[in-house]
């Protein structure tokens, strides 16, 4: 049996993605998927010191990681309309080096913030810690992602929406890009494309059984949130767009590829199409 870890966050459309998998609805044989789960910046972390053979990533890191990590199509999150939050304390006017609290150095909300707003004092705090330092002053405002966007405390009110930065940088009509899948290129490529599309069909089969899926999991109290936000959250996060990637998604990643190389970010513009798991060699090897 090959083991073969797969890395994920614990926010629930990661969570939801992957538990095909775990509850055994879909499988490979002689493969055994071991499941870790661990917040997004410790997971791009991670990522750098190339720990996981599959692991959740931010786009953001991806350029960072391109020679160790090729990219799946699958399991992957946009915002379209929709996307991370700027909080504060209502009323509370933010000077131009306001102290703000980002989730991880690597996210795609990060690199977008820093575009946007040079000039902010950054503090790196794990993602469940930044409403309460915003509402305690340790911080001037906050950058909420995962479900902490749905519901916060109602103190806060939002200064802008990581969609609107978007939007504005991006100057066309492009979803925004926050997270994917990597897997390392030292896996046999024949292994990558199998494991490319037991995961794609893991993804597949969630959405499809939604409900079903929904329910064992809040049964099982392997959600943060109840059902009715869990069903919101996977609207956004989790939907029929995340199963396979399309030409749309694959533009809108080259274009943060672009913003992050033209603000020096990275050290090269990268185009996403060629960092894929190239599953026209399986027709070559068959041929």
């Amino acid at each position: 049996m090959r083991n073969v870890t797969v890395a994920h966050s614990p926010d629930a459309d990661d969570i939801f993605m992957y538990y095909a998998i775990k509850f055994g609805w879909v499988d490979l044989k002689d493969v055994n998927f071991d499941n870790i789960a661990l917040d997004i910046e410790t997971l791009n972390q991670e990522a750098l010191k190339n720990i996981y053979d599959i692991t959740a990533i931010s786009f953001g890191l991806y350029p960072k990681i391109r020679d160790e990590y090729a990219l799946l199509r699958t399991a992957v999150s946009f915002g379209e309309g929709y996307g991370p939050k700027v909080i504060k304390l209502k009323d509370k006017k933010l000077k131009r080096n306001f102290k703000v609290a980002l989730s991880g150095e690597h996210t795609t909300n990060a690199l977008l913030f820093k575009i946007a707003y040079p000039e902010a004092r950054i503090l790196y705090k794990n993602f469940l810690e930044i409403e309460g330092a915003v509402l305690s002053g340790e911080v001037d405002a906050g950058v909420l992602i995962h479900e902490s966007i749905l519901s916060f405390d109602d103190k806060l009110e939002v200064e802008r929406e990581l969609w609107d930065i978007w939007k504005e940088l991006c100057k066309e009509d492009l979803p925004l890009p926050l997270g994917g899948m990597g897997i390392r290129r030292s896996i046999p490529l024949n292994q990558a494309i199998d494991y490319e599309r037991v995961l794609t069909k893991a993804v597949k089969v969630a959405h499809t059984h939604q409900n079903l899926l929904s329910k064992m999991l809040l049964s099982r109290n392997l959600i943060r949130v109840d059902g009715t936000t869990l069903e919101k959250y996977l609207g956004l996060y989790a939907n029929d767009k995340s199963i396979t990637m399309d030409d749309t998604q694959y533009n809108a990643i080259d274009k943060l590829f672009e913003l992050g190389y033209d603000n020096g970010f990275y050290d090269t513009k990268l185009e996403v199409r060629d960092f894929l798991i190239p599953t026209q060699y399986e027709k070559l090897r068959n041929s």
